[in-house]
This record gives C-alpha cells, structure tokens and sequence, in this order.
C-alpha cells in the first residue's frame, strides 16, 4: 500500500481534522470571554452598590436621621449610646403603636442594623438595637 496513492486524500482528512480543532478552540475561547464579560459586569454592579451605599452613608443629614429614634418614645423608656458613626439603644416598656413607630423609623433609616432584638415581656416590649453607617 503506497502513501503516494492516497496523498490527496491523506490532505484532506488532515485539513479536516485541523479544521474541526479549530472550531472547537474558537467556540471555547468565545464562551470564555462570555464569561469573564458577565463577571466584569457582576464586579461592576457591585462596585456601583458599593459606591452608593458609601454615598449615603457619608450623607450629612444621616445623623439628625438617627437622633430622631432617640425622641420617638419616651425618654425615661430610652438607653442611648451614640459614639462616631455607631449606635446602641435599648428601649424597655414599649406599647404596641409605639413599638410598630419604632421599627417602622428603624427600617426605613439607610443604616447597616447588626442586632435587632425585640422581646415581648407581659403586655409590653423591650427592643435592642445596634447600627453603624
């Protein structure tokens, strides 16, 4: 049997088989940089929350924001320690309106609420809460 006989068709089948490879090389590189677009935009997305959270957080009127917990209740009910940019208020005694006031200025303040504990005790509520922005 005589390579030379089947020289033509030896080209071919080579250039076939390069050709396939190259194919699959190309289609994995594409779905690669697929990929790595849609992780650049996820880093993307994060890095613009990231830089609107320190926006608001840097936010002046934040802290008059925070004061107002301190007035919502009465305050023999309040404990209130305030240092920089955290804070630790205990209330104790709190009724049914004056807790739903509470939670609903707590929750609706851009702050990062590390503890939030609310203890039913009788007919009446003691509420701890910790913040920092």
């Amino acid at each position: 049997m005589s390579l030379k006989k089947y020289q033509n068709e030896l080209i071919i089948l080579l250039s076939l088989v390069i050709m396939i490879g190259a194919y699959f090389y190309k289609s994995h590189h594409i779905t690669q940089q697929k990929e790595g677009g849609s992780k650049a935009n996820q880093a993307l997305v994060e890095a613009k929350k990231a830089i609107n959270l320190k926006r608001i957080w840097a936010d002046k009127s934040l802290k008059k924001k925070v004061d107002i917990l301190q007035n919502i209740v009465a305050p023999s009910k309040v404990t209130w320690n305030k240092s920089k940019k955290k804070l630790y208020a205990s209330y104790q005694g709190l009724g049914p309106n004056e807790l739903n006031k509470l939670i609903t200025k707590i929750l609706n303040i851009p702050v990062s609420i590390t503890l939030l504990d609310v203890k039913k005790v009788g007919s009446n509520y003691n509420v701890e809460f910790k913040c920092k922005w």
